[in-house]
């Protein structure tokens, strides 16, 4: 999507995900709905289901029952355009150890057809060094570039699994406000054993109920 587009208008809806792993059933039955300039808080106890539910949101597994739809100006995506319309953040996402944090964001840019600036923009806003190996990062440096790589294409969708993790003070304050700056036209939802104070919470569901 390139960066001069018009904001797209996004909703997600869910009912009844189901899903099973061996006799282990970890969604049992699941329904949400969230549209553009709204967050859904997701939490639970380890184990619970929230990153299960991510990743089918996402379309990065499929549930073995239920129904997910996404639509974006109205048009309802299938299960490929819906993973280019999602951003995603998770604690096991890795990026290329071996490239820098710029040319992590170069490299997926060009996939995406985004403004070449873009990543350096992203960089800079959050802190991180642009030519230190991704390797070389600490945790919180990591997560603050997990959460450039997820915003890189500005989506109107933001998955995100406990995105607040190992991130110190300030790196809180940069990741809190990209977060409201998406939501001024995207919908993001958001998993976290824990309540977090997050800007534009409109729905919580907790997987433990």
């Amino acid at each position: 999507m390139p960066d001069s587009a018009a904001p797209p208008h996004a909703e997600l809806a869910f009912a009844d995900l189901r899903r099973s792993f061996g006799r282990l059933r970890v969604l049992r039955g699941v329904s949400g709905r969230v549209a553009a300039g709204e967050l859904l808080l997701v939490s639970g106890s380890n184990g619970c289901g929230k990153s299960t539910l991510l990743r089918c949101l996402a379309g990065l597994m499929a549930p073995q029952r239920g129904t997910i739809e996404c639509r974006v100006d109205g048009t309802a995506l299938d299960v490929a355009e819906r993973r280019y319309a999602v951003g995603f953040v998770s604690p096991d996402l890795e990026l290329y150890p071996e490239l820098t944090t710029l040319e992590n964001l170069d490299f997926f840019g060009r996939l995406r057809g985004t403004d070449p600036r873009r990543g350096a923009e992203l960089l800079d806003r959050l802190g991180l060094p642009h030519d230190r190996a991704a390797a070389a990062l600490s945790s919180g440096m990591r997560q603050r570039l997990r959460f450039a790589w997820a915003v890189l294409h500005r989506p109107p969708v933001l998955l995100l699994d406990e995105p607040l993790q190992n991130l110190d003070e300030p790196g809180r304050v940069d990741v809190l406000e990209l977060l409201r700056e998406h939501l001024e036209t995207g919908l993001a939802v958001v998993a976290s054993p824990d309540l977090l104070d997050l800007p534009h919470v409109t729905s919580h569901l907790d997987l433990d109920s």
